[in-house]
C-alpha cells in the first residue's frame, strides 16, 4: 500500500511539472511566431521582427507593467503584444490565454538580461 501511494504521488509530481512547463510557453516556438508576417493575420508584411530583430528594444519589456505606444498607454506585455499586432502588423489581436501569446511572453521573458543585438558595423566606418 506504501509502494502505491509513493508512485500516486510521483505522478502528480511529475504532472504539475511537465503542466507548468507547457504553460509557460515554448520560447522556440514564440521567436518563430516573432518573425512571422502573418501572425494575427496580418497584411502589413511585417513581422514583429522588422522592428525588433533579434528581440532588439524588449530585453526590458518582461519586467514593465506600462508600455506606452503609439502615444497610449497599455497595460501589461500581453496588451503591448497585441496592440503591435493589431496596429504595425495590421492582424488581428492574439486570445491573452493562447499557445501563441504564451509563447511569444516566454520568449520576450528569455531576452531579460541580454544585451542588445547590435547592428553590424559597416566597412571602412
Amino acid at each position: 500500500m506504501k509502494i502505491l501511494k509513493v508512485v500516486l504521488l510521483s505522478m502528480i509530481a511529475v504532472g504539475l511539472v511537465f503542466s507548468s512547463a507547457f504553460a509557460a510557453g515554448n520560447v522556440e516556438k514564440g521567436k518563430a511566431l516573432l518573425n512571422d508576417p502573418k501572425l494575427g493575420g496580418g497584411t502589413a508584411g511585417k513581422s514583429c521582427n522588422s522592428c525588433h530583430p533579434d528581440g532588439k528594444g524588449l530585453e526590458k519589456a518582461a519586467d514593465k507593467k506600462e508600455f506606452n505606444l503609439g502615444g497610449k498607454k497599455q497595460k501589461g506585455l500581453v496588451a503591448a503584444i497585441n496592440f503591435c499586432i493589431e496596429n504595425a502588423n495590421k492582424g488581428k489581436a492574439l486570445d491573452p490565454k493562447s499557445y501563441q501569446m504564451k509563447d511569444i511572453v516566454a520568449y520576450i521573458k528569455s531576452l531579460k538580461g541580454k544585451a542588445p543585438a547590435e547592428k553590424p558595423k559597416e566597412k571602412g566606418k
